[in-house]
């Protein structure tokens, strides 16, 4: 079985009986090997001997008094944080119910890279044995902010980290930014994915050095659907199909899920019954209808009526896909038994 997404930390854990991933020792200590949570030259003796000590043992226990003895305020806040976070991790069923639970009911003060981390970590899991390298680009979404760019007609996403990078080193050559953007070949290793190259995925999948042509090629759009097929299994235990559909010819349509804050606001716009202006229209990166297999899940306000969901571009042209949106934003019933 080929490898991908190592970077995830997946082979740190464990996968429970119930296919869920367990915390260790070792993914705790790659989490205390971080630049964020390394102790700065300036620390105090307390704050190096308690990282040491984590290090050496990533699951001791650490005391009020511990932290107490960490003479920075903002030192003394962080490891606070960073110590419920991994009694969390390791006193829950699975790393699968802390994600639903923050999903549920809000990260509060978690660092956005940490529910990323747990998200990468979560799709890696629910895409074991994935062989379909589209499948697997498309899920970097979830994960991963992209840059959106229209090249001779269709819409591109590239890896919004990698461009900014691509963009700096076309800058200091004296190149335009935006003629990066415009002619990804530009980016050296930024190949558009097609049946021809597809295959080298496996060999750079933690570069996210290949963008995606979800407006000209099918087969991205088609595994955006699958990924997120995949994504409410997994976490919910619930079927769905997944399509894409051009346009809302639904004149009922009864529910739709923002998968960004950005599609939210649209929504809620073509809800309303607004008109979208052509820069707002512009924004839609996919458009996508989803089903249930079992419609006595669903909230009897929808039914057998589809789900509409809506990706788009921020104003930065940067999209920014919230995972948590499919768990939270479902039109389930109350007597629904989902994890």
């Amino acid at each position: 079985m080929r490898e991908f997404w190592v970077a995830s930390g997946h082979h740190l854990t464990r996968r429970g009986d119930h296919g869920g991933l367990l915390a260790t020792p070792e993914l705790i200590m790659a989490y205390l090997a971080r630049p964020e949570l390394m102790p700065p030259e300036d620390a105090c003796e307390a704050e190096r001997a308690l990282h040491a000590s984590l290090l050496a043992d990533p699951l001791r226990p650490v005391s009020k008094a511990d932290i107490a003895g960490i003479a920075d305020a903002d030192a003394r806040e962080n490891w606070s944080f960073m110590m419920n976070f991994r009694d969390r991790l390791v006193a829950a069923p699975s790393l699968e119910a802390v994600y639903l639970t923050l999903a549920r009911k809000g990260a509060g003060e978690l660092p956005p890279i940490f529910l990323s981390q747990l998200v990468h970590l979560i799709l890696r899991n629910a895409l074991e044995g994935c062989d379909d390298p589209y499948i697997l680009r498309a899920g970097e979404l979830f994960y991963r902010s992209q840059s959106a760019a229209v090249h001779e007609g269709t819409l591109l996403l590239a890896d919004a980290e990698v461009v900014e990078a691509q963009q700096h080193a076309q800058h200091d050559m004296h190149l335009s930014p935006l003629s990066a953007m415009l002619q990804p070949q530009a980016f050296g290793e930024m190949d558009v994915m097609d049946d021809d190259n597809a295959w080298t995925y496996w060999s750079r999948s933690d570069a996210h050095a290949m963008a995606m042509n979800v407006g000209g090629n099918p087969k991205a759009r088609a595994g955006l659907c699958r990924v997120i097929e995949r994504w409410i299994a997994h976490l919910l235990g619930i079927a769905v199909s997944v399509e894409t559909v051009p346009a809302i010819e639904d004149r009922d349509w009864r529910w739709f899920i923002g998968l960004d804050t950005e599609a939210t606001r649209i929504g809620n716009a073509l809800w309303n019954g607004a008109a979208l202006d052509g820069g707002e229209a512009e924004r839609i990166v996919a458009l996508m209808r989803l089903s249930f297999e079992d419609t006595r899940l669903v909230d009897e306000r929808v039914g057998e009526r589809p789900v509409y969901l809506i990706l788009a571009a921020g104003g930065d042209k940067v999209v920014r896909l919230k995972p948590q949106n499919l768990i939270v934003g479902l039109p389930l019933a109350a007597a629904a038994n989902v994890a």
